[in-house]
């Protein structure tokens, strides 16, 4: 696989549901932000930041997957994946030790990480077509 071609296939499938799984969960953040902050003990607008941020980071992953390398897109999602399982590790530990700020750190990740997300697809190189690819 060429290292600058745009996703195909099963790729470009994974990569549009993680936009959409992100999209998803930013509108369940978003709308459900009031009972989601007193379950998880997180500020209410922490939660309306952290779906708005998945929003918009889950529309620009829809909206680069095609002409962004597939390589750059699938290294952001492992990166970003890899992070989110950290963070709830560790919002899991701050909460098994009596802590309070469990859910501030697993949604406090979420509010910040899909910004990252989207701003380091917007500034990668473009998806080059492969002359087998353009033909």
């Amino acid at each position: 696989m060429d290292r600058h071609a745009p996703a195909t296939g099963a790729t470009a499938v994974g990569i549009v549901a993680d936009g959409g799984f992100k999209v998803l969960l930013g509108a369940v953040f978003a709308l459900g932000a009031a009972p989601l902050s007193r379950s998880l003990g997180a500020p209410l607008w922490l939660l309306v930041v952290s779906g708005a941020a998945l929003l918009a980071c889950g529309g620009a992953e829809l909206g680069y997957a095609r002409v962004r390398p597939a390589r750059t897109c699938v290294r952001l999602m492992v990166g970003y994946d890899t992070a989110w399982a950290l963070a709830t590790l560790v919002g899991i530990l701050v909460a098994a030790r009596g802590g309070t700020a469990g859910g501030e750190v697993w949604i406090g990740y979420q509010a910040v990480a899909p910004l990252l997300f989207a701003a380091l697809l917007a500034r990668a190189a473009p998806a080059r077509l492969t002359p087998s690819a353009a033909s």
